[in-house]
């Protein structure tokens, strides 16, 4: 009872009961995260194949002078991750609660949230820097483990950092609040604008920031990431599996680890299901003797296969496509085949296959076939333009790969 009014003391006892408990759940939560966040990089030197850009926001972290900023490149190229990693490796743990605002396209962003939230935010005082010293690793002391100063191990610069994700989705008005706002509190506020096309944000807005350019990731790159992940989570993968990730990824690499982690549950998934078949194939009783035919040959890991990482993905079979594209070719009369090409398009819309899918592997298929000369090449790739803008649009996509096929085999036709 005497300690319920020493508030001190009550509040030392919390945080010796959360510190107790914090180990088994930040370990249960560890294990439930996506392998996208559970890997996302918790420094710049960790993020992959932007070596230009994280050479100079090394060289700025080390100024702690940073620029309103602006990341723009593909999806899934790092550039959220990098300037999270760049805002944790300023702060901390303790002071980027506080002193970093991250807004996403999920959030409501026009023109009066900037006048509002962001407004408000860019106007707070600073936070204090913690005191306190914090335990971090360091191989050459005994132990292995030693005490600085939290200011030591983080610069913590005097001002904040707002992150405004998917900036190309705000809206014109919107934007054009944020030029006075970027301008009146940039001694205690940096901006950063990430998003996918540069063209979409206005041009005043655009020459206050640095810009920084993220490509899509190389095959080596992010082959190796994909690799290293499998071989962190004891995932077997077959040989080309990491090669054919990457390609149906299309160079983002978060969509290629998120494919990989779906395909290694659906190996697990499967392997699981054979273990308790053979189990309970080993439990029946075969003869009158009471003797059991038990397969004693334990189940080996199971590896993803390419067949797999096609399932998961949405690939379209190789046996489909070409089902399709021997209907659009003309045969040795030279006319459209209009039956058989139906057919072949209402039978994969009934199976399910996305139109967006079709049209895509159906344009390699064709481009690249030495059959097609090249002024029909020329022709066929304005078809493909037009069924993407009308897919694009919401049309129909019955009638948009039923039309594609059509009017390709009416240029073959044609010569």
């Amino acid at each position: 009872m005497a300690d319920f009014f020493n508030i001190k003391a009550r509040q030392q006892a919390a945080a010796q009961a959360s510190s107790s408990k914090a180990p088994a759940s930040k370990a249960v939560t560890n294990r439930l995260q996506p392998w996208v966040e559970k890997y996302r990089p918790k420094t710049l030197s960790e993020v992959t194949a932007q070596d230009n850009t994280i050479q100079i926001l090394s060289r700025t972290l080390q100024s702690t002078n940073l620029p309103h900023m602006l990341f723009y490149g593909p999806p899934g190229t790092g550039k959220t991750s990098t300037i999270l990693a760049l805002a944790k490796q300023l702060y901390g743990p303790e002071l980027i609660k506080t002193r970093v605002l991250e807004l996403n396209a999920s959030d409501e962003r026009g023109i009066s949230i900037v006048r509002a939230k962001v407004k408000d935010f860019a106007r707070q005082q600073l936070s204090s820097a913690p005191t306190h010293s914090i335990t971090v690793e360091d191989e050459s002391v005994e132990g292995g483990f030693k005490q600085v100063r939290y200011r030591d191990r983080y610069p913590c610069p005097p001002f904040k950092i707002i992150v405004l994700d998917e900036a190309d989705s705000m809206t014109q008005d919107a934007q054009s609040a944020l030029r006075r706002t970027m301008e009146t509190y940039s001694k205690m506020t940096r901006f950063c604008l990430v998003c996918n096309y540069v063209t979409r944000i206005i041009d005043p807005l655009a020459s206050r920031c640095s810009k920084f350019r993220f490509k899509s990731l190389d095959q080596g790159n992010a082959v190796k990431r994909v690799e290293d992940i499998a071989k962190l989570e004891g995932v077997n993968l077959d040989a080309g599996v990491s090669e054919e990730l990457v390609r149906v990824a299309e160079g983002d690499l978060r969509k290629a680890i998120t494919f990989l982690q779906s395909a290694a549950r659906l190996v697990g998934a499967a392997q699981k299901e054979a273990a308790a078949g053979g189990k309970r194939k080993a439990h029946a009783v075969m003869d009158d003797d009471d003797e059991m035919d038990i397969d004693s040959a334990a189940p080996s890991a199971a590896a993803v296969s390419k067949v797999h990482i096609a399932e998961i993905a949405g690939v379209i079979p190789e046996t489909t496509l070409e089902s399709l594209t021997s209907a659009i070719f003309p045969g040795s009369q030279s006319q459209i085949q209009y039956t058989k090409i139906a057919k072949v398009v209402e039978d994969m819309i009934a199976e399910g296959w996305s139109a967006a899918q079709t049209v895509g592997q159906l344009y390699e298929r064709v481009l690249f076939d030495e059959r097609v000369g090249d002024l029909q090449k020329m022709r066929i790739t304005g078809l493909f333009s037009e069924v993407d803008k009308r897919l694009g649009d919401g049309g129909d996509e019955h009638l948009a790969v039923l039309d594609l096929g059509l009017r390709i085999s009416g240029v073959l036709c044609q010569g």
